[in-house]
Parts: structure tokens; sequence; C-alpha cells
């Protein structure tokens, strides 16, 4: 897809949720009826990897790697992972190695095949466009995430939780299979210093691929100025926007100036935090509306502000085909049904330091007595960041990680303070959760949603018993 040419894409956006809640069968069901459905990127080697050591139910995982286009690398992944008759009780999963700026075959090609493998069943069975969704925070695994997401035919890339300038020019040297270097934050390095994490997919492979088609790309931004200077530089510009506003599910970005905290140890948001739809649509790029949009009159009052649709999370995070655990939905559902369903918006539980909406469900790390009995580690480390050590060497830390080793390593203690292994909790949100063999414990999970609820309770009264993805897209364009 040429850089600057206009995205035709549908009104509906579905939501780049969690780890693996906007899995394949989500977006998958949107996409069929013809909306944007969009996989969550986020930690697929993880997801991959324990889906092969549960056994595999359906065959689905080795229905995608029977797929990928390097039969051999596929093959190795299936070797490493699969157990046919999945894990014995108790079991803990086999670890997966976790990212780093110097990165080897194995970590490459697991990103890369997992993330082939997600988009590429989302995909089966329809002609509709599928999307995928990367936090801009979770740099080190980004060149290889998305050349597989490219290698299944994404439609279109999202990405937020930062300021994701690179991902244009990434894109379009995927797309000719050319070497890619993705600059990296490090945390201490001196002025002018420069990190980057490297992908070269022929030296991966092993063998030269036909170009590939450049997906559109969507900047997920809070303000109208930071869509401004995106669209500045054709070399940056996105395809398109995704305006996030502060009632989204998910990480949010912090209010703007001083930090205050209402009466429920929330951040305040005000007048300053709104995007200025009239500056958006004078970009020229098309842009769509996200933060509590989940209704018909929402989605009508955005399209009418000259949006050219919405983006909607929570109320596809509830439906039949989201990744959530069963009974966490059914618990979710019951809250909403009764009227006592909260969500807060966390000012410190995510290791990135953006705010973050966590529901408010008992025997989850929502509650502080099950939060306080986790122990503190990180074991998968998809948020770490890198930082220059005293000897000058790269080392890696988070602030979910044990106090003493995040302090050891130069991080202060006080930034540990009530943050949340979001990596192990919302793996155990969709069921995949790890059991320490040691020790016996089993991660808990945590579930993030949207604070905009008349959605879920207008669909609660027309489906009672819960709904299906294509009836909340039917609701939502024809309520």
């Amino acid at each position: 897809m040429p850089e600057n040419e206009a995205v035709a894409l549908p009104a509906l956006i579905q939501g780049g949720m969690g780890v693996a809640v906007s899995s394949w069968p989500l977006a998958r069901a949107v996409s069929a009826v013809g909306q944007l459905g969009v996989v969550s990127g986020t930690a697929l080697d993880a997801v991959l990897a324990r889906r092969l050591q549960d056994g595999d139910a359906g065959g689905h995982a080795r229905a995608a790697l029977a797929a990928f286009p390097v039969p051999r690398v596929a093959a190795r992944i299936l070797e490493r992972y699969f157990r046919p008759d999945g894990r014995e009780p108790g079991m803990s999963y086999a670890p997966v190695p976790r990212v780093r700026l110097r990165q080897d075959g194995h970590v490459q090609e697991l990103t890369v095949v997992a993330n082939f493998a997600e988009v590429w069943l989302a995909r089966q069975g329809h002609q509709g466009p599928v999307g995928v969704n990367y936090l801009e925070k979770i740099q080190m695994a980004t060149p290889a995430a998305v050349y597989g997401a490219m290698l299944a035919g994404a439609d279109v890339v999202l990405s937020g939780a930062g300021i994701p300038r690179e991902f244009p020019r990434l894109l379009s040297a995927l797309a000719r299979h050319e070497p890619v270097s993705l600059p990296v934050d490090v945390i201490g390095a001196p002025e002018g210093e420069r990190h980057a994490v490297d992908l070269d997919p022929a030296a991966l492979l092993g063998e030269t691929l036909p170009p590939l088609r450049r997906p559109a790309f969507l900047a997920i931004v809070s303000a109208h100025v930071l869509a401004e200077y995106l669209a500045r530089d054709r070399l940056i510009r996105p395809d398109g926007f995704v305006v996030e506003g502060p009632p989204a599910g998910g990480h949010n970005a912090p209010p703007r100036g001083r930090l205050t905290l209402d009466e429920h140890g929330q951040p305040r948001y005000g007048p300053r935090d709104d995007a200025d739809l009239t500056r958006l649509s004078a970009i020229g790029l098309p842009f769509w509306l996200a933060g509590s949009r989940g209704t018909p009159v929402r989605l009508r009052e955005a399209l009418a502000a000259g949006a050219a649709g919405v983006q909607v999370g929570t109320l596809f995070a509830l439906c039949s085909e989201s990744g959530l655990r069963p009974d966490l939905r059914t618990q979710l559902l019951e809250q909403a049904r009764e009227g006592t369903l909260r969500v807060r918006t966390d000012p410190v539980a995510s290791p990135t330091g953006y705010p973050f909406k966590v529901a408010q469900l008992p025997a989850t790390l929502a509650d502080p007595q099950w939060y306080g009995a986790r122990p503190r580690l990180c074991d998968l480390g998809h948020l770490r960041v890198p930082y220059t050590r005293s000897d000058g060497a790269i080392g890696y830390r988070c602030p979910g990680e044990p106090v003493h080793t995040y302090v050891r390593k130069g991080g202060e203690a006080a930034d540990t303070a009530g943050r949340t292994c979001l990596c192990n909790a919302l793996l155990a949100a969709v069921g995949l959760g790890q059991t320490r063999r040691a020790s016996g414990y089993t991660e808990d999970p945590i579930v993030t949603l949207g604070s905009g609820l008349d959605g879920v309770r207008e669909m609660l009264k027309r489906h009672p018993d819960g709904w299906s993805a294509a009836e909340a897209v039917a609701w939502m364009l024809d309520g």
C-alpha cells in the first residue's frame, strides 16, 4: 500500500485488547461480518508456546504452523513446545526466552511464527480486513512481531502507548524483506548514543520470499497535537488515527499537566485531555474515536463529528468469542447486570508508568489481599526496559520485579509500589496462567475493561445470556 494512500476501512474497529483477549476467534468473527477485527500482538510468543503445551485443542495452532511459508522454521517451534497430551496437573509451562536488544534466532523465529499464526487464523474463512495491535512501549519485540503479522497478510497495523513514529518506515522496509533497525529507548544512555533492535528477514528465514503487501498503519493517539506531529513528515506519517479518550480500556495516556488524584485514587482528567476534532479533521487523514464509544448513538455522533467511525473494546471483550476466561466473563456480566461492576483507572498498576484500567473483580489482582499474596517475580519480561549499567553494559529491569532486584539494578524503590506483573496476570485472564511447580502457586488474573458500560448494559437487555461478536456488530450498526 502506498504510504499516503487513503485508508478504506469500515466504520467499526474492534479493539486490540489485553493478551489474547482479542484473540483470533474474536477478530475473525468481527472481520467475517465486514468490520475490522483486530488481534492483540502482545506476548504472542508465550501465547503460542502455551497453547501448544496444552495440547492445541482443535489443532488450530498446528494448522497455522503448517501454513507458515518456511516449514523448517515452524517445525522447530512445534518440536520444542508441542505436547500432544497437554501438561500434567501441576506442571509448569516451559519458559520462552525473554526479548533483548541482541536476539538469537530462536527468539526471533518464535516471535515471527507466533504473530503469523494469530493473524493467519483470524483471516481464515472470510474476505474481511484483519488488523493487529502493538504497544509502542514493547519495542524490542516489534520488528519480528510485525514481520510475522505481515507474512500472514495483516491488512492493518495499529500501535499506541507511546509515540509510534517508526512504524511507517518499518512496514515499508519489511514489505520488501529488507533488514531493519528499530531505535530502542535505553534508560541512562549518553546523549547521542543509539541503541536498536535489528531484524534481517533473509538471514532469519534463509530464503527469498516474494514482496509483501504493506499494511495500512493507524497510530493510536490521545491528543490532536501528537496526530499533527506524526502527520507533518511523510516518513513517519500514518495512514490514519485511532483517537483514544480517557475512558478507553487498557493503558491510558497520563492527564496533561500536573497529576492529581480523585477520592478513589484515580487520575483526574479534564477538558485539556480531549482531542480537538476540528484540528484532527484538518489533518486530512481518517480517524476513528475510541473510549466509551460502544453504542449506536456514539457511533452516529462520531460520524457526524467527521470521524470515519469508532473503535470499540469492552463490548467485544465480553462477547462469546473473546479470549477472556469464561468464568471471568460470567462474573463481569453478572456485575454489569446488577449495576455493581466498577472499573478503576489505576495510576501505578502498569510497569509502563501509564494509567491502566482495572476491573474490580474478587479473586483477582484488583483485590489488595490477592495482590499482596503474589510472590513478586518477572519471568516473562515483555515490559522490561533496557538501561545502562555502571560498567556501560546494557541491563534490563521492570518495576514489577522483586524490589531488591529492581533497586540493585539502579531503580528507585518507590517506583515499585503498587506495580502489577501484567505479563503473567493478563495471560492468566485468558486461561494461560503459569503454575509454579516448586511452590504450587498459580498466577492470578487481572482484567482490563473500559469505564464506559452503557453499551454493555443495553446489550444485556437484548441478550441476557450474553452475545456474539456478530450480534454486537449488528446492534452497533443498526441499533
